[in-house]
């Protein structure tokens, strides 16, 4: 029974180390990069989390329980999806910068439209909104959803759910493996899964309430901190999505003939 405990305890302390991960880090900084408020900011990190620990338990269960191997291609590829994510979240905070740009015109079959937008609120979330003389500059697909999906608190948290998915891909397999070599019985191996997931959700929910009272510390009385915090955030997950993508694709060789991948 000590053995068992200390098992879950090691798997506890792991699950909050491997939340610190880098990529991990970078994704949800895109993500509270607007969010004011400690406890939300903390339920976006909880959600991440969930995610995460989905994919990782039930991948990870499945090499387990049915001695799964992971083709390479197939690795490298879950690899790349959370390069893929990351290049997406950073893409999805530029374009809010750039919609958020205070003033400006726009051409329209020979015309101009004013175009003018101001930060705008869901509680403690904050967000810019673009207001214009013609209707037709609102049909911007982030526009679109932020209408519609904006006032929806569920919302808020689909983002670092659908990131934290993909991130336990990348992940599932090394840790899996990792069990496998020093947890003989299937039984606790599967039950330090669970365990590892619940230390990344604590983990995660500890780093998001630190980046959110971190900003709101920093942010206090600049009132263009926001955007740009967003832009900055958004620059970071591209160039590291960029150059994660390119290790995969050329160094590893997923597009090549000598593909290779140590799960990590």
């Amino acid at each position: 029974m000590i053995g068992f405990l200390s098992i879950l305890a090691v798997g506890f302390f792991l699950g909050m180390r491997h939340a610190t991960d880098p990529d991990h880090v970078i994704a949800v900084t895109t993500i509270v990069s607007n969010q004011r408020n400690s406890m939300r900011a903390a339920l976006i990190g909880a959600f991440w989390g969930v995610g995460h620990t989905l994919t990782i338990f039930v991948v990870g269960a499945a090499i387990i329980l049915f001695n799964l191997v992971i083709p390479v291609r197939v690795g490298l590829s879950m690899e790349l999806s959370v390069a893929v994510m990351l290049i997406l979240l950073g893409l999805w905070n530029i374009a809010g910068f750039v919609r958020a740009v205070p003033a400006g015109s726009a051409p329209d079959h020979g015309a101009e439209t004013l175009v003018h937008s101001h930060p705008h609120s869901h509680g403690d979330y904050i967000h810019n909104h673009l207001h214009a003389h013609q209707h037709e500059s609102n049909h911007a697909p982030l526009d679109w959803m932020d209408r519609v999906f904006g006032k929806v608190s569920l919302y808020q948290y689909l983002r670092p759910l659908v990131v934290g998915i993909v991130h336990g891909l990348a992940g599932s397999a090394a840790v899996a493996l990792l069990v496998l070599t020093t947890i003989r019985n299937v039984h606790w191996a599967v039950a330090y899964l669970l365990v590892f997931g619940v230390g990344t959700i604590a983990g995660m929910m500890l780093i998001t309430m630190s980046i959110a009272s971190a900003f709101t510390m920093m942010g206090r009385g600049r009132q263009k901190f926001p955007q740009r915090l967003a832009l900055a955030s958004g620059l970071l997950s591209l160039g590291f999505g960029l150059f994660v993508a390119y290790q995969i694709c050329f160094v590893n060789g997923l597009f090549t003939n000598h593909a290779q991948w140590i799960p990590r």
